[in-house]
């Protein structure tokens, strides 16, 4: 019985491989399209279709000659009087222009920060001292003396402060600004 159950498989897988075959064998394949489509072209509309050996020979014989102008920029080319006034800017170039210094300042000034708030005096006949503040430090200076190591008073006034820079040399004026008082308590 063994054998005959063999026997019934391989035939049956027999026809099954002959209707395999049979479906693949009626399409069509790629390379069979292909050839249906270029079997369908149609030519273009050409009245003598054979290469015209003159007017090829005439074309490589051509030579090309430039006006100056680079068919790639939209760019016109420049005139000959503009070629001619550039050769003779080169050949003598204009002397180069110097832009004069700035102008110095004629007068110091403090940082914005600093402010020139009072002024006192010790009764044994020193001189004027001047308060100044920059917001949180206090600063006593006697005139000569130097603030900030930048500015020498020079003299301590009623309503302003006459110092110099001493870097520069400059003179310098700050007024006397008054502030409000505290409040009180």
């Amino acid at each position: 019985m063994k054998q005959k159950n063999q026997v019934i498989v391989l035939v049956v897988l027999v026809v099954v491989a002959a209707l395999i075959w049979s479906f693949e064998w009626r399409q069509q394949t790629p390379s069979m399209q292909t050839a249906t489509f270029i079997e369908d072209y149609k030519g273009l509309a050409v009245e003598n279709p054979q290469i015209r050996w003159q007017e090829l020979d005439r074309a490589q014989k051509t030579e090309y000659k430039s006006n100056g102008r680079n068919p790639f920029s939209i760019i016109a080319p420049p005139s000959p009087a503009d070629v001619k006034r550039d050769n003779e800017a080169k050949l003598h170039p204009p002397a180069p222009v110097i832009p004069p210094p700035p102008p110095k300042p004629t007068t110091a000034s403090l940082p914005p920060n600093l402010k020139y708030f009072g002024y006192g005096t010790v009764p044994n006949g020193t001189p004027r001292r001047a308060f100044f503040t920059d917001g949180e430090d206090q600063y006593i200076v006697s005139e000569g003396d130097t603030l900030l190591g930048r500015y020498r008073i020079l003299k301590v006034g009623n309503t302003n402060v006459e110092f110099q820079e001493i870097s520069s040399g400059l003179p310098g004026t700050a007024p006397l600004e008054e502030q409000a008082a505290p409040p009180s308590v």
